[in-house]
């Protein structure tokens, strides 16, 4: 049985409750084909008493600090600790706890734990994101940071940032889909009762106007290009299966998703090809046209634009049969 990841959330006074349960329940459900967990998790930290929560209740962790320099993954949830949120400096005491952490480790951060790795300098010069509405401040005492608030998630080198409370969860889920792949994704976002996958270059859609009562929705027309992705989706066709003028489904689409159509239609056509990479044998050009990206050389562009990988980078990475089937080949 293959040995777990260890993974150790530090909980920083006062911790943000619901931040703080989101590894322990997402992660914590991973498992492999055969049932075994594929992560363990625990909650740790800087001092052996109990944490206040900003949610009214206290916990008591089961791990001290000593557990950062063992742990594969650290994840700091929110809080609103008062150095790193007010001042842009940490705290004489929790200096050392962060220096404890293995250099080869990868550390994530939930809402506004970003701004504990900001003034622990591990965002300097890096892409990150928080929560939009403490996004001014968060600039205003890291500058050095390249903060985009609009992102649900970021991605930079061993450094993760999630924008907080739900896209927690999102973050969560890319980490299995990216260590196990997206079978082991699908089965606890299912367990869940989540969406398997938000793309990390979703808005956190600031505030996003409601549509308007009463107005039909293009959630039916979305649901027809799902299961059409292989045809042309063009903007005319789009607002003629809604029965909608192209400018009146323009503004009720990007109400309802925050994106333009032909944005929407793209994401969903990588979505689609990275799913068909992953779970299929099918040629790469067969997969550039069942997810309606035309050719090979379309497919290829839009995920290195996109993803920063070619299609057959992809396929190894997620694929873990694929070694075998070259085997089979050679």
């Amino acid at each position: 049985m293959p040995t777990p990841h260890l993974v150790a959330v530090l909980a920083l006074e006062p911790v943000v409750g619901f931040d703080m349960t989101i590894p322990p329940m997402v992660l914590g459900s991973a498992v492999d084909d055969a049932g075994h967990p594929l992560y363990e998790v625990h909650v740790c930290g800087a001092h052996p008493r109990g944490i206040a929560t900003t949610t009214g209740f206290t916990i008591v962790p089961e791990c001290g600090p000593e557990l950062l320099a063992r742990a594969d993954t650290v994840i700091v949830p929110g809080t609103r600790i008062s150095g790193p949120r007010t001042q842009g400096v940490l705290p004489p005491e929790l200096a050392p706890v962060l220096a404890m952490i293995r250099p080869d480790a990868r550390i994530v951060s939930i809402c506004t734990g970003a701004f504990v790795l900001g003034a622990a300098g591990l965002l300097d010069g890096r892409r990150a994101t928080t929560h939009w509405q403490f996004a001014e401040m968060f600039r205003s005492l890291y500058p050095a940071v390249l903060l985009d608030e609009n992102l649900l998630f970021v991605e930079d080198g061993n450094v993760w940032t999630a924008a907080g409370l739900a896209s927690g969860i999102d973050l969560c889920l890319h980490l299995i889909r990216t260590d196990h792949g997206s079978a082991a994704a699908n089965r606890v976002a299912r367990y869940c009762v989540v969406p398997p996958w938000r793309e990390g270059g979703q808005s956190q859609f600031i505030e996003q106007p409601i549509p308007e009562p009463g107005a039909e929705g293009t959630a039916p027309t979305r649901m027809w290009a799902l299961h059409h992705l292989d045809r042309e989706l063009d903007l005319n066709s789009l607002a003629a299966h809604a029965c909608m003028s192209v400018r009146t489904f323009t503004r009720r689409f990007k109400a309802e998703t925050g994106m333009a159509p032909g944005a929407w239609v793209l994401q969903q056509r990588l979505r689609h090809a990275r799913h068909l990479l992953e779970t299929t044998r099918l040629a790469i050009d067969e997969v550039a046209r069942a997810a309606g990206m035309g050719t090979a050389a379309s497919l290829r562009h839009h995920m290195r634009s996109e993803l920063g990988v070619p299609p057959l980078a992809y396929r190894k990475t997620f694929r873990e049969d694929w070694k075998r089937d070259q085997w089979e080949k050679a």
